[in-house]
Formats: structure tokens, C-alpha cells, sequence
């Protein structure tokens, strides 16, 4: 019998004492443990066997990275997940996965993501020239608003109607807020099953593969050249010439839309909070955003020459990373640094607590851009994993870094943005989202 090594453990008592607390909010009881008890502790649980998580840089890398064949997908994401927005590139493993990957990825390329550009430009300008001078403002409907407009003309330029894409974002809304219950609220599963909750959702799921199918479909027949996402995925062949059916369309679809415009949401409403916040660093990238505007270039151009810009948003990711935590389970066992891993543990690191780590990182906790320039870069990368690691590196991150960058500069270059508190609250359901952030816009010029 092998003999496996596990890391402290917190009790399973304990766990249970502080469960609705922890079904709500799981960072302060994460952040105590890790600092109780280490980078790296386990839960024996009854039902679960022994359950990993770690903030530590080279278990998580381990999971992700060097040994990442070994670790699977949980059925968090695989089975759960996956029911209400399909068996896409987030929610798949295995083969299937690394078939998807393959043959999406070129869709991701910076090249090709260069070409989206003005799409992704023309989107967020008439989402900034929407956005009202009117006092204290709830930002992340604002963005939210502008992250899904873009992810939606950048997946299906003009070929879908208002209305319908209004109708969409409320339905993976709608599935996003249920799909957190039932994960954080298991025992609660037949009574959504009883009360109707979980058939309503499946019709919601129903009606959002009808709206796509229908956008497909309509799509094939044309013959117009659109240059968009869609154009790109409806043309990828795999090895043997074929291509993807409807129903991978669909799917893989759903996972852009949810994974595309939530987090980046989540992302413009912590960087732009942050900046209100930090009054110097504001006006260093307002200084940057009107230079680089002087110059007259590209948006591509804008972009690559927004540096500073740049560093606000990855140390803004790196303080808020919107996928604040990620799960795998080992099919076989495996040695991570001391321990021994017995098959079917689950291991989860949290991104939020390693980018917070005082081991990695001095003045964990305070906003200082300058940590992402060129001459400093080198040296934190390896702790820095907004968008995850190894293959399964987020395949949209280049297209949401370009997406911020020229969102963050043309609200800058319009308006002068001010907070009212200094606080931020977080609620971190399957992306990590901000809560109750207001901001005011000023149009510059018309200060009061």
C-alpha cells in the first residue's frame, strides 16, 4: 500500500461550524487557514476524501503546468457548470479538450485578434459615448453593459438583432447567479428540483442554444465575408477536413460569451475603481492617454503604446483576478513537493490568495502599477496567473487585455472619474465580482 502525504489539515468540525458563512463568502476562511496553517492545507472530508488548496506558486504550477496530464477538470466545471452552458473549451478535458483547443486557437492568435480591433474600437466607443455625466453612477452595470457588447459584435458583428442580444446576456445572467446556488448550496438541490428552479434554468439553457442556432444558421447561408469570430470558428477544420457541428458551435459560443464578457467586466470595474482611488497613478495614465492620443496612431498602435495603462490593468488583475480560484483532481497519484497525492483529490489554488502572498510579493495588498514595468516584469511572472497557466491558459487573455486597454483610455480621455470611498467589496461567486462600486464621470472640461 502506498503511503500518502497530505499537508496540515483543517479540521472537517470546524468546517462544518462556519459552512453558511463560508457557502457566502469562502476568502476570509480561506485567508485564515493559510495563515494558520500554511500555503498549503487539506480537509478530510466524509464525502469527498481529502481536499487540497493551496496559495503557494510551485504546488499550483505543479497542478497547471508540469504535471498538468495528471489533473482533470473537477465536475465543478465538467458536469455542473458544463449542463448550463455547454461542453466548451471551459467545461471540457481530455481528448475532446485538447482537440477544441487545437483547433480554436488560431481564432486567438494575436494576429487574428489584431484584426478585431476596430470592431472591439467601434463597440466600446459607442458604449463610452452612452455613459452619462450625471453624479455617483453603479459602475459594473456599465461595464458589464460595454464587456458584452464587445464580446457580442466581436463574435457576431452586426449579424444579430439588439433585442436578441439584450435577451441573451439576461439569460446567462440568469444562469450564472443559479448556477453559484447550486454549487454553494448543494442540500438545497431537490427543493430547487420541487419549486421549479431547475426546470425554468433548463429552458433558459434551451432558449439561449436557439437564439445562437438560429444566428448559425443564418450565417451559413449568407455569403458575406464578416470578419468576425464566428466567420473564424464557422471556417476551422480539424485534421481530417471537418468542421464543427452546430451543436460544438453552440457551445463553445455559450463558454465565449460567459467567460468573454463577465470577467472582463469584473476587471474594467476594479481597475477604474482602483485609479479613482490612487489619484497619482490617475493622473499618470491620463498624462500617457493623451500623449499617445496627440500622436494620431492606430488603435493597435494605441495599444502597444499605452504601457503604463497597460501596468494598472495587470496590477489591477493581479489584486482582483476575476478567476479567483481553480480546481483540478488527479487521476492517478502524484508526488506535489512533500506530499503524496492519493488519485481523485481535489486540489484547488487560489489565484486571489497567491497574488496576495507576502512570499511572492512586497506590499501585497497595495495598488503599485509599477511592479508590471519592463525592468521589474521578470522577476514576479512566475507568481502572476491571471488567466491561469500551462495549456489551459485563458485562450481569450490577449483579446481582453486589448479590450481593457482601449476601454480604460477612451473613458479616460472623455471623463474625469472620482470615487466616494476608498473601500471595495467583493463577492466571489464563479468569477470574482466587485459589489456596490459607484463612480462619477465628469466630462472633462465640465468639472463642478
Amino acid at each position: 500500500m502506498p503511503k500518502y502525504k497530505y499537508p496540515n489539515t483543517v479540521s472537517f468540525f470546524k468546517f462544518l461550524l462556519g459552512v453558511s458563512a463560508i457557502a457566502k463568502n469562502p476568502i476570509p476562511f480561506h485567508n485564515k487557514w493559510f495563515n494558520d496553517v500554511g500555503d498549503t492545507f487539506a480537509i478530510k472530508s466524509p464525502f469527498y476524501g481529502y481536499i487540497v488548496l493551496t496559495r503557494d506558486a510551485s504546488v499550483t504550477k505543479h497542478m497547471l503546468q508540469k504535471n498538468h496530464k495528471v489533473y482533470y477538470k473537477s465536475k465543478i466545471q465538467t458536469t455542473y457548470l458544463s449542463k448550463y452552458v455547454g461542453y466548451g473549451l471551459l467545461t471540457s478535458s481530455g481528448d475532446y479538450w485538447l482537440k477544441q483547443r487545437r483547433l480554436i486557437q488560431p481564432a486567438f492568435h494575436k494576429e487574428k485578434i489584431n484584426n478585431l480591433v476596430s470592431i472591439i474600437e467601434v463597440a466600446i466607443g459607442s458604449n463610452v459615448k452612452n455613459i452619462k455625466d450625471d453624479g455617483l453612477v453603479d459602475l459594473y452595470s456599465i461595464m458589464n453593459e460595454l464587456a458584452f457588447d464587445v464580446v457580442a459584435k466581436s463574435l457576431f458583428n452586426f449579424s444579430a438583432e439588439k433585442d436578441t442580444l439584450i435577451r441573451l446576456q439576461f439569460i446567462i445572467e440568469k444562469l450564472q447567479l443559479f448556477i453559484v446556488k447550486e454549487l454553494r448550496l448543494p442540500y438545497k438541490k431537490l427543493w430547487y428540483k420541487l419549486n421549479g428552479d431547475i426546470n425554468y434554468h433548463m429552458k433558459l439553457v434551451k432558449e439561449s442554444q436557439d437564439i445562437i442556432n438560429n444566428v448559425i444558421e443564418k450565417r451559413r447561408q449568407s455569403k458575406k465575408e464578416h470578419d468576425d469570430l464566428l466567420d473564424m470558428l464557422l471556417k476551422a477544420e480539424y485534421e481530417d477536413g471537418s468542421t464543427m457541428t452546430n451543436k460544438q458551435l453552440i457551445d463553445e459560443i455559450l463558454i465565449l460569451f460567459v467567460a468573454g464578457h463577465e470577467t472582463t467586466a469584473n476587471s474594467l470595474t476594479f481597475t477604474l475603481k482602483l485609479l479613482a482611488e490612487h489619484e497619482n497613478v490617475l493622473n499618470k495614465v491620463e498624462a500617457e492617454v493623451k500623449e499617445i492620443a496627440s500622436n494620431k496612431l492606430s488603435a493597435l498602435e494605441e495599444i502597444k503604446s499605452l504601457t503604463y495603462t497597460m501596468s494598472c490593468i495587470e496590477e489591477s488583475l493581479r489584486l482582483y483576478p476575476p478567476a479567483w480560484i481553480t480546481d483540478r483532481v488527479n487521476i492517478e497519484d502524484d508526488k506535489v513537493d512533500d506530499y503524496f497525492l492519493k488519485k481523485g483529490t481535489i486540489l484547488g489554488a487560489s489565484i486571489y490568495e497567491l497574488h496576495r502572498n507576502e512570499k511572492y510579493w512586497k506590499h501585497a495588498e497595495a495598488f503599485k502599477p509599477e511592479r508590471f514595468s519592463k525592468e521589474n516584469k521578470k522577476d514576479i511572472m512566475p507568481y502572476y496567473m491571471p488567466f491561469g497557466a500551462g495549456p489551459r491558459l485563458c485562450i481569450g487573455n490577449n483579446f481582453a487585455m486589448y479590450e481593457m486597454v482601449l476601454a480604460v483610455s477612451a473613458i479616460v480621455k472623455k471623463f474625469n472619474i472620482s470615487s466616494d470611498s476608498k473601500k471595495i467589496k467583493i463577492n466571489p461567486l464563479i468569477t470574482l465580482k466587485p459589489v456596490d462600486v459607484k463612480l462619477k464621470f465628469t466630462l472633462k472640461g465640465h468639472d463642478k
